[in-house]
């Protein structure tokens, strides 16, 4: 893909895993994940080689028992989340396709019309704002601006954003756990003046005890990314008071099963999510979509990955973009797969 960078580096290709789940029902379910290792701590080699190991434990199980086979990942290993997302996903597939359902009417839910934000990643502020204005000639609603880096630099970043957009457009950022609190703060507190829904993950995890402060101090909305693995983290963060919103990412989660245990509880406590990702295609992005049809605590949404540099597109079906907003068809299951032509140059594995 094309270089995209953010505070905690540069990626310059996708380390994405693809899986199909076969059943003695004479159909599979497909998974996808994309490893992001600055991130979630894992690479498209710990994937590889769990999801074979993952596959071993399956042979031979019942696929539509979700909650047990989900369960025999978690006892084998924990943690992973990003490899154990791909599994989840081809269980969603397979029941929903077993009930010849689409999976977002599988999951009780029901389309609604889907804005993708448009992502600027870190560079200089008069590039960045060059790219905030192509995006808004492209038709573009709403901007998330990566940041992170000195404060003082990445407010001066938005300003030339703003300046270069004007007020029309939506301005969201995303610091990336780049800033230490008293940058946070300061960062924050400037950036007040140029209307900004929110921002995504100021600091590092290890200051969440800081969190509650920096709530105080900021006119701008706190949203968790890093901070919210799992439901248990999004009720340590919500009842601390340290966020205002969450962000739901298949490769933290482990998948849908833990992403709608992660949505009910921020939606019983006010609390409205994000779809967000990593680099995965429109395999994976297919099956948030369905997510987010289904789960109407979805506020937000940060699926335009697919937008933004894959130099490659391995799918068949799937997720279509009419310009930022996103809709899917009603072919059974998570209606995606992997092209053939695509897969014949890939390295493969059947267990």
């Amino acid at each position: 893909m094309e270089p995209f960078t953010i505070a905690t580096g540069t990626m310059d290709h996708a380390q994405n895993v693809f899986i199909r789940v076969h059943t003695d029902a004479g159909f599979y379910g497909v998974g996808e994940c994309s490893a992001f290792p600055m991130i979630v701590g894992e690479t498209q080699d710990t994937c590889l080689v769990l999801a074979q190991d993952f596959a071993r434990l399956w042979k031979g199980k019942d696929a539509l028992d979700i909650p047990a086979r989900l369960q025999q990942l978690h006892d084998a290993i924990a943690g992973n989340g990003t490899i154990k997302s791909t599994f989840d996903m081809a269980l969603y597939d397979i029941a929903a396709k077993n009930a010849g359902l689409p999976l977002y009417k599988f999951l009780d839910g029901q389309k609604r019309r889907i804005e993708t934000d448009i992502t600027i990643g870190l560079g200089f502020p008069e590039a960045m704002a060059k790219k905030a204005m192509q995006f808004k000639q492209l038709g573009a609603g709403i901007l998330k601006v990566k940041l992170g880096k000195k404060a003082a630099e990445d407010v001066e970043r938005i300003k030339q954003i703003r300046e270069a957009v004007g007020n029309d457009l939506k301005i969201r950022v995303d610091a990336n756990q780049g800033w230490d609190f008293d940058d946070a703060v300061v960062a924050l507190q400037a950036l007040g003046e140029y209307d900004i829904e929110f921002c995504e993950q100021p600091m590092r995890t290890w200051y969440d005890d800081k969190l509650p402060a920096l709530m105080k101090l900021s006119p701008v909305k706190i949203m968790a990314d890093e901070s919210v693995y799992n439901h248990h983290d999004a009720r340590k963060q919500i009842e601390s008071g340290s966020c205002h919103y969450i962000n739901i990412k298949m490769s933290k989660s482990g998948g849908i099963y833990e992403a709608k245990k992660i949505h009910d509880l921020a939606a019983s406590k006010g609390i409205p999510c994000m779809m967000g990702g990593m680099l995965e295609s429109r395999i994976a992005l297919s099956s948030k979509l369905h997510f987010v049809y289904s789960n109407f605590n979805m506020k937000f949404y940060d699926m335009d990955t697919c937008m933004l540099g894959h130099l490659a597109d391995p799918c068949v079906g799937g997720v279509t973009y009419d310009g930022y907003h996103l809709t899917i068809g009603d072919a059974p299951g998570i209606g995606a797969d992997a092209a053939e032509v695509f897969l014949n140059g890939c390295e493969q594995f059947t267990i």
